[in-house]
């Protein structure tokens, strides 16, 4: 979509309410609100982020980057009584922090329809965070930069989805998720139809939360073994505890935990992520990550924080900062050559 188009419809959702008041002035203020209830809500933010990374013995970086900002519209009906449809689009890419650089809205993040019901649950189609990611990969999704966050791998996309969530069933919600990648999909490599797929299960109960998922992994080009998670958490109160753990036969085991504690409009966040290889290497990494978030207002927060990361030379290497580097050895840096890096960010964001 050409960015004039989206320009457009942005501008004709946000004015049609002013220009529905002047076109019927008899209208009174409920019937005019009922109409601005019925139109598509614009939201977005700006986020930026100045970022310093540094690898032991290897290059250092600094950058102000744009941290994801996005810009969006969603809407939602009834159907029918109990039943509600929606959709939403939601496109970043704005690449806010050097208009030299950028060349709009460029990119799409969401997009989806669906619909929704008490006694049936959510059904939707189209490009959505996946339900793997949503039901237990909580520590990687938390922070702003996440530049050393470790993460599961899990490789079925958030695209071409159909995904369903069942009502709960005394606290249990099921959940599930399949890529539809034919062979005709520009995506597809094999040529042949492709249905990767999610299955997840997640109780609530008071403070309580238990969740658990899997990913066919059928799409990957590492082999189809599946990922597990599980993750669980305690809200108490102020403070909510959790843990999460994922694994992938001959790939890797991960082992998380963080906690998070909200004081007035303060938020800290500290949490630990283990992660060890599969295979002939047995390679271990982990990292330490703290968060101290300020909410200034309803719409705007800044928030500090830093990563610490460690084992077996894992850092570097081709995919380094700068390739070019020659490590100690007076070699180039075609393998990884460290075992401990970190990164120190600081932030701000404005949504609405």
């Amino acid at each position: 979509m050409k960015k004039t188009l989206i320009a457009s419809a942005i501008a004709a959702i946000s004015f049609s309410g002013v220009a529905a008041a002047q076109s019927d002035p008899s209208l009174s203020a409920s019937e005019l609100a009922a109409r601005m209830d019925s139109m598509p809500q614009v939201y977005g933010n700006i986020q930026y982020a100045l970022v310093h990374s540094d690898i032991k013995d290897g290059p250092d970086s600094f950058e102000h980057r744009d941290n994801g900002s996005t810009l969006g519209v969603k809407h939602d009906h009834e159907l029918a009584p109990g039943i509600t449809g929606f959709f939403k689009v939601e496109l970043e890419g704005i690449d806010a922090d050097d208009k030299a650089s950028s060349s709009g809205l460029d990119s799409l993040d969401e997009a989806y329809i669906g619909v929704k019901g008490d006694s049936f649950g959510q059904l939707w189609i189209g490009s959505d965070d996946s339900t793997y990611e949503r039901a237990v990969d909580g520590i990687a999704q938390y922070y702003e930069a996440a530049d050393l966050s470790i993460g599961p791998d899990y490789t079925t996309g958030e695209g071409d989805l159909v995904q369903y969530m069942s009502p709960s069933f005394g606290g249990l919600s099921l959940w599930a998720a399949v890529e539809v990648n034919g062979s005709g999909d520009s995506q597809n490599t094999t040529g042949d139809n492709e249905y990767p797929y999610q299955l997840a299960a997640v109780y609530t109960a008071g403070m309580f939360e238990l969740a658990a998922a899997m990913d066919s992994n059928d799409n990957s080009a590492f082999g189809n073994e599946n990922t597990y998670g599980l993750r669980g958490a305690v809200n108490l109160d102020a403070l909510t505890l959790s843990a999460e753990f994922h694994t992938r036969d001959e790939a890797y085991d991960l082992f998380g935990v963080q906690g998070i504690y909200t004081m007035g409009a303060n938020r800290f966040a500290l949490s630990y992520e283990l992660a060890e290889q599969d295979g002939g290497d047995d390679l271990k990494q982990d990292t330490i990550t703290v968060q101290a978030l300020h909410n200034l207002s309803d719409n705007m927060y800044v928030y500090v924080e830093g990563y610490l990361g460690g084992g077996d030379d894992v850092y570097g290497g081709i995919d380094a900062v700068d390739p070019t580097f020659e490590n100690p050895a007076g070699e180039p840096a075609v393998a990884p050559y460290s075992d401990e890096s970190s990164v120190a960010a600081v932030g701000a964001v404005y949504y609405f």
